[in-house]
């Protein structure tokens, strides 16, 4: 095959747009990708013509927002440089080429940078990571340290402190900005918070550990450094960024200093789906992107081949009310007879019955419960429905729950690991004596001191005394310590060792045994994956699986199931059938999210991603009375909403607006004849009280 039918090759299938971002040079690329207009497609293609044309896959940096996202990227590129029978598809070994192609999220990449450029940052190149989860806990431990447990007035719980730290961390805003913009309520706490933050970190520098916002400080300080920078930057000729919407002020600092003038850099994006400031994302980045990269070559995808003509001239009438935008008009082939629907219901309660028979009529037409979901703004959001399906026998399956490494079974096994990885970590240590009985927190503290002291040389707890009722257990901790932190053995054998000495406490510590015993198994087959531990905490940490769902709660013997979800977490994701609820201004947009002009265009973007979900029916609920909770009761009363502001009369002409059509059941008592009598003698009882 000649070069040039290679070329025509891996342009094959594409549309005019999606070729001249494939083609295009070195400078500068922004693509702004609409909804359902073959991004993944784009990129794939061009990574494979990058390569086609000399790239060496090892100089080409592909940065996605989950791992799992690169790997599919990975496998299309490699499938799709096979059926071209390229000799690009395989290194000398006989792998697939993309192998050696740096693909993964930002904080894994970091991570693996900063591994290799540890002594510069002035890192031991054995720290370990925490997550989320265990980062509020250290957090923790610093907040009781600092006495804001047991302050005369509330103090901001963990989680809180957390958010609000990693938000002025990836935003790069002061503390003081991040409080009035977005926790008011903690606005007399910042002196406090100061101190706390800088004990958290004072913390991590002691145990040798990183959270994901250090991941992200770290890469940038090497990359700020004049040589290492310089040596990081000569490691890549192209550098591609997936879904460049949703990055921060810091990752976008990142990617401005590893491509100086731009060159090689390919940014997708769409800037009518970043809705994730509460996350620290900022629009700003995507529509900003021309001015920071002078020359940057602008290719907008508008072919639209997810939905129906009829949704996207609604979709892009909602679009169109956005002040900051890139302006673009989505168009598809698939033209349909059928407008969106607008169903006006009286209540809640209205919401839920219509919703239940129309699931069940699209059921009924072929239109399987699994390629239909209803979207909503907020969780809560879907309490009355979730009742009404399980009446009625519905099966569903509610998107979100406890994270993999969020399950205390899970965290219990990988502190044994971590531990052993780096016997500074003082919250997974502190974890695994807190297993022991008689050992609380402040004896787990103690150890943790004794052990740190002793340069992590378990043999440092054969001199300390413990509890009579965990004796027996601390000489076989002390062994499984001694034997995981000692010869290396792969991660899956050490996970079964954890599991031997474990078992006993999870069986009286913990409900749902079986399942949580599954749930090991799982981690132990997962540990087979990884060459070492180091490897697998890593990646773990980073990219963890989703959820547990399978294992640790009731199984879902239904072979098919509705989906419920937030809108948040439908982003990327499609469906048949999508049912937006909730359409009453105060819950789209949030009442919690005007209070200016930003927030209140970040909830309209948030209304068109949920539209832009559906493929072929989209229908939109608008309940007119909402009855008020008063401290978990029910009352009777009530207030009317508004619909929402997003849906102006102009946006509704694309809309077909009706209401739910009950079956009207018949009464099969027969009138009386006196009826009108009784009528007109209650009447005259009435007008007697007033002669």
């Amino acid at each position: 095959m000649t070069k040039e039918s290679e070329t025509n090759a891996i342009l094959d299938g594409l549309n005019s747009e999606q070729r001249r971002a494939v083609v295009h040079g070195e400078g500068p690329i922004l693509i702004i990708a609409g909804a359902g207009t073959g991004k993944t497609k784009t990129l794939v293609h061009r990574v494979a013509f990058l390569m086609d044309r000399g790239v060496a896959p090892g100089r080409i940096l592909l940065l996605t927002f989950t791992r799992r996202a690169a790997a599919e990227m990975l496998r299309r590129v490699d499938f799709l440089l096979q059926q071209l029978g390229t000799p690009v598809g395989k290194n000398p070994r006989g792998h697939s080429a993309s192998r050696a192609i740096w693909g993964g999220t930002f904080h894994a990449t970091a991570a693996r940078l900063i591994r290799m450029y540890a002594k510069s940052a002035g890192l031991d190149p054995d720290f370990t990571i925490l997550d989320r989860s265990d980062s509020e806990d250290l957090m923790d431990v610093a907040r009781t340290e600092q006495g804001l447990s047991k302050t005369d007035k509330r103090f901001p719980r963990k989680g809180t402190c957390m958010a609000i730290y990693s938000h002025c961390v990836n935003a790069e805003l002061p503390l003081e900005d991040v409080l009035k913009q977005r926790y008011p309520w903690c606005q007399d706490d910042a002196e406090q918070l100061k101190g706390l933050f800088r004990a958290y970190g004072e913390r991590k520098e002691k145990s040798a550990i990183l959270d994901y916002d250090d991941l992200l400080l770290f890469w940038r300080g090497l990359m700020q450094n004049p040589g290492v920078g310089e040596k990081i930057r000569s490691r890549f000729d192209c550098v591609l960024v997936d879904e460049y919407q949703d990055t921060n002020r810091l990752q976008a600092d990142i990617l401005q200093l590893l491509c100086l003038e731009g060159t090689g850099l390919t940014a997708v994006g769409d800037d009518a789906q970043s809705i994730y400031s509460f996350r620290a994302a900022t629009v700003r980045n995507i529509l900003d992107f021309p001015a920071i990269f002078p020359g940057t070559t602008i290719v907008k995808l508008e072919q639209n081949y997810r939905s129906t003509q009829p949704i996207l001239q609604a979709t892009n009438r909602v679009m169109s009310r956005a002040r900051n935008r890139y302006t673009k008009d989505l168009w598809s082939l698939r033209a349909s007879a059928e407008k969106p629907s607008l169903v006006i219901c009286f209540d809640e309660n209205d919401q839920a019955d219509f919703l239940v028979r129309q699931i069940l009529d699209c059921r009924e037409e072929g239109i399987d419960l699994q390629r239909q979901a209803v979207l909503y703004r907020a969780s809560h959001h879907s309490i009355v429905l979730e009742g009404e399906l399980n009446r009625c026998n519905i099966p569903y399956v509610k998107f979100g729950g406890l994270k993999f490494l969020e399950a205390a079974h899970i965290k219990d096994v990988m502190s044994f690991l971590r531990l052993a990885e780096n016997p500074r970590d003082l919250v997974a240590g502190t974890r695994v004596l807190k297993l022991l009985d008689g050992i609380g927190p402040r004896r787990a503290r103690q150890l943790m001191d004794a052990l740190i002291q002793a340069g992590g040389k378990f043999q440092a707890w054969d001199r300390v005394s413990v509890p009579a009722a965990t004796r027996d257990k601390w000489a076989k901790l002390l062994k499984l310590m001694q034997r995981l932190a000692g010869h290396p053995i792969e991660p899956a054998s050490q996970i079964h060792h954890v599991r031997e000495f474990y078992n006993p406490m999870l069986e009286t510590k913990y409900d749902n045994l079986v399942p949580r015993q599954r749930d090991l198994e799982q981690l132990e087959q997962l540990a087979s994956r990884f060459s070492d531990r180091q490897t697998m905490l890593t990646q773990i940490s980073l990219d963890p699986p989703e959820s547990t769902g399978d294992f640790a709660g009731p199984p879902l013997l239904d072979e098919d199931y509705l989906i419920l979800s937030t809108i948040h977490s439908a982003k990327g994701l499609e469906w048949d059938v999508v049912y937006v609820i909730h359409a009453a201004d105060g819950s789209i947009p949030s009442d919690m999210a005007t209070r200016d002009e930003s927030e209140t265009e970040e909830e309209l973007r948030l209304f068109y991603v949920a539209l832009t979900r559906a493929k072929d029916h989209l229908i939109v609920c608008y309940p007119q009375r909402y009855y008020r909770a008063s401290r978990g009761s029910f009352s009777d009363r009530h207030s009317y909403a508004q619909l929402t502001r997003f849906l102006p009369n102009d946006v509704l002409q694309e809309f077909e607006c009706r209401r739910p059509e009950f079956p009207i059941i018949e009464s099969k008592e027969s009138a009386d004849p006196g009826t009108d009598a009784m009528s007109q003698r209650i009447r005259q009882q009435i007008q007697k009280r007033w002669s």
